[in-house]
């Protein structure tokens, strides 16, 4: 968790608010001792439509090598 003084805090808030969305957590300080910390707000998990997710994968066409092969095909073909 890295720490910032208040001032700098004020400063820069656009930029702190865009690494807490990124993950990062940061303690604000006033006087050298923490008195806040910024944390992204934690979102609730949507529920997967299991009807929706097999009418989309229903229309999908069959894919011509397994995942194994593509995987390895991918690997290979992208050494440079």
């Amino acid at each position: 968790m890295d720490a910032i003084n208040l001032a700098d805090a004020k400063a820069h808030l656009s930029e702190l608010v865009d690494r807490v969305e990124a993950g990062d957590s940061i303690e604000i300080t006033r006087r050298g001792k923490p008195v806040a910390r910024l944390t992204a707000v934690t979102r609730p998990r949507k529920r997967i439509d299991a009807a929706q997710l097999r009418s989309l994968t229903a229309t999908m066409p069959p894919q011509a090598e397994d995942a194994a092969n593509l995987v390895r095909s991918m690997r290979d073909g992208d050494r440079y």
